[in-house]
């Protein structure tokens, strides 16, 4: 231990516990039967207790609540079964309720405290209090504990939070400026039951039993890939309130698997009791992750959850919530060992199974001709496996083709020889060497028993909180108008939620029929995203999806600008509420029929921009409209050639009508022996026949396309396109594929939903 922990656990005497919240669900289900452990691992060894269980009802309503939750506390394993009725005898008797709401409430309990020491004449050792509340009061209870119930200077104050520690960066700031101000860095413990789990806190003893053995393979040469998972089969349906605030990343990504994650890779310390090196080494690895995005990410939500959301919050049934309820994210590492190792992190609810890992896949560079069930052919990969799925119990494996580790604390672990017939992670047990706990402990037993001890190496500092917010925030905030993939829970999710590495970048497997959803009408309605055949695809009504259109067009040309000093645009016509000008049809640009007549009206009349920066398509040429040999194509491409570089455009912005035709290129429009052409004259099965367009040659080139589909006769249209994979010659708006450059599909609610 370090030095500050030997002195506070020397300091024998009396120890204040005190729970506030100690009548709620997490106090029922943990908190308590962890405080019996405590009390029963410590009775005899020099400390006295008294146990206080605070909540905001009256003495004579809280009371039998508390003691109705104590009396239901199982006896610890060790204890015989009269040992254990002696010892919860005795734990009931040191235990009272206290109402806490008011300052005064804190003042009477701080008295009754100092009462009590005084008439039984006993040294205090300590005052430990665990807020079991909403992390909203924190800071006004923490306020009352430095105000009314500080112990003497020689004495400790422990002060447990739970998480949420804040929803994001600039909230956890705020929340830990107003914590720091009534409580000391050493008095705070905020607890992640994840440093509780017996497989997790003996991850860098792991590492460090078997350096030898693990140095070597421990980097970028070796690992294939390290993947971090925690699947849930329940829902959030009595969570909502909370749940919908948070969701999946901030719920367990961001906290639990994140620190899986930093005593996976952190540098392993020289001393593995020491917090402040355990500290600066996490903080050490946080600073080497490389930025994540809404690219590196894939969301989704299961089926139900919005029901339950409008239900719980009493929403409209047009209320849509994007929260995810799944979540899978690929992270990478900015240092010399790991870079290149792709980390898979992803957790979700409503998922096929219960279970939670930490796997790290060696790469095999055995090739087996004639025996592939060898040991020698199988997966090499460690895993770090904390319970559920198939095996049900905590452990570690390691695959026998790697290496045999050493055994972690005899005392406290154990080798498994015996094999369940069953895989885990595509290997027989059989096939690997297995140490589990002797005898499983519940995290917050572990956590308690921590805190009393004044180990800081179980806990989240000030620093690596913010520290690991900072990586998080900014894919929050990405993410906060991407619509999530509906998923309908289970078994029946099949490969739905599969998602793959591209580059550093993920994106789901298999691509999912255009998503049904409800949008809310509401004022404050948010431009929701998704994926359309494969592309981004951005989604509002009509209104907010034109202004998302502008405002993308508008920092695509300020990009343009910025990098090359100009910014080519062409624009279709069509039906759509925006004048869209890269097909014309053939009739004088005076004529109302006229696309340049139209975009003119609605938009060049009101907008400052030079006459020879504007280029109508030459449907008009010596009084003729669109006769070939008038070349009026031939002249078109010359000065696309002369002005647009590449003759690549910035942006080309399309609409799609009911037929599938874009631009002017209809289902017949003949391209077979003008694949080099930029422009050619086309024709239309309505009238004005004859048309001039720009080619699939010239759109594919484009660094950006963006596709805009409003209105509910478009809704068939809409939904058949999203079944048909690739091309098909019946919708020629499916060869709009960009080579090179990006495709985004812009859709109204009312093309969407019909």
């Amino acid at each position: 231990m370090d030095f500050d922990t030997l002195k506070d656990s020397d300091l024998l005497g009396h120890v204040t516990v005190v729970v506030v919240g100690g009548t709620g669900d997490l106090a029922r289900k943990y908190l308590w039967q962890g405080f019996f452990q405590l009390y029963a691992d410590q009775v005899g060894k020099g400390h006295t207790f008294s146990f206080y269980g605070g909540g905001l009802s009256p003495s004579e309503k809280g009371t039998p609540l508390l003691f109705g939750i104590l009396k239901e506390l199982a006896c610890p394993q060790e204890l015989s079964a009269e040992r254990c009725t002696l010892v919860k005898d005795q734990f009931l008797h040191l235990s009272k309720y206290h109402q806490l709401k008011t300052t005064e409430d804190y003042e009477k309990l701080s008295q009754q405290i100092k009462q009590q020491l005084g008439q039984e004449g006993m040294v205090e050792a300590g005052r430990f209090f665990y807020l079991s509340v909403p992390a909203f009061a924190y800071a006004d209870i923490a306020e009352k504990i430095n105000n009314t119930c500080r112990p003497p200077s020689d004495a400790w104050l422990r002060v447990v939070l739970e998480k949420p520690f804040g929803h994001n960066l600039y909230s956890a700031q705020a929340l830990d400026k107003k914590l720091s101000d009534q409580l000391k860095e050493k008095e705070m413990y905020r607890i992640d039951h994840y440093l509780g789990k017996q497989v997790v806190s003996k991850i860098l003893p792991f590492r460090k039993e078997n350096k030898k053995l693990l140095d070597p393979i421990w980097n970028k040469h070796h690992i294939e890939r390290i993947e971090i998972v925690l699947k849930e089969t329940l829902d959030a349906k009595g969570r909502i309130q909370f749940y919908d605030q948070y969701g999946v990343i901030r719920d367990v990504l961001q906290n639990h698997l994140t620190e899986v994650m930093t005593l996976l890779l952190m540098n392993l310390p020289a001393n593995l009791s020491n917090s402040m090196e355990i500290l600066q080494n996490k903080l050490n690895f946080l600073a080497s992750l490389q930025h994540v995005d809404n690219s590196n990410a894939v969301v989704g939500q299961y089926q139900a959850y919005n029901g339950e959301v409008q239900e719980e919050l009493n929403k409209t049934k047009d209320y849509f919530s994007l929260t995810p309820t799944f979540a899978g994210v690929v992270i990478n590492v900015n240092n010399a060992q790991y870079e290149g190792i792709p980390i898979f992190m992803t957790s979700g609810k409503a998922l096929d199974e219960r279970v939670s890992y930490a796997r790290v896949l060696f790469k095999n560079n055995v090739f087996c001709i004639q025996d592939p069930k060898n040991v020698q052919c199988k997966s090499k990969q460690i895993i770090f496996y904390l319970g559920h799925g198939n095996l049900q119990y905590p452990a570690i494996l390691v695959s026998k083709n790697l290496f045999k580790p050493e055994l972690l604390n005899s005392g406290d672990w154990k080798e498994v020889t015996e094999y369940k017939d069953v895989n885990v992670l595509g290997l027989p047990l059989c096939d690997y060497y297995i140490q589990s706990p002797v005898t499983p402990r519940e995290a917050y037993c572990e956590l308690i028993s921590h805190v009393f001890l004044g180990r800081k190496d179980s806990f989240i500092s000030a620093e690596g909180l913010l520290a690991s917010w900072a990586f998080w925030t900014p894919l929050l905030e990405d993410l906060s108008r991407v619509f999530p993939r509906v998923y309908p829970g289970g078994e029946a999710n099949g490969n739905l939620l599969n998602f793959q590495l591209q580059g550093h970048q993920v994106a789901f497997s298999h691509e999912a029929v255009v998503n049904v959803i409800n949008p809310s009408t509401e004022d404050n309605f948010q431009v929701m995203q998704g994926k359309y055949r494969s592309s981004e695809m951005v989604s509002a009504w009509a209104q907010e999806l034109v202004e998302r259109l502008a405002s993308d067009l508008l920092l695509a040309a300020e990009e343009a600008i910025r990098e090359e000093g100009q910014f080519h645009l062409a624009l279709s016509g069509g039906s759509s509420p925006v004048a869209l000008l890269l097909d014309e049809r053939c009739v004088p640009h005076t004529e109302t029929g006229s696309n340049f007549r139209s975009i003119h009206d609605l938009l060049l009349q009101y907008i400052h921009i030079p006459y020879f920066h504007i280029h109508p398509m030459p449907v008009h040429l010596t009084q003729r409209l669109c006769v070939e040999e008038d070349g009026g194509p031939a002249l078109y491409e010359k000065e696309i050639n002369k002005h647009v570089n590449g003759s690549n455009f910035h942006y080309v912005l399309l609409g799609v009508g009911q037929d599938g035709h874009t631009a002017s290129l209809f289902q017949d429009t003949k391209l077979e022996n003008d694949e080099e052409r930029l422009v050619i004259l086309t024709e239309s099965p309505i009238k004005p026949h004859q048309r001039m367009s720009l080619t699939f040659t010239a759109i594919n080139r484009a660094r950006r396309v963006g596709v805009l589909i409003m209105g509910k006769s478009k809704h068939e249209l809409v939904s058949q396109l999203s079944r048909i994979k690739g091309e098909s010659s019946k919708y020629p708006i499916t060869k709009v594929q960009p080579k090179t450059g990006t495709l985004i599909w812009y859709i109204d609610y009312d093309a969407l939903l019909g």
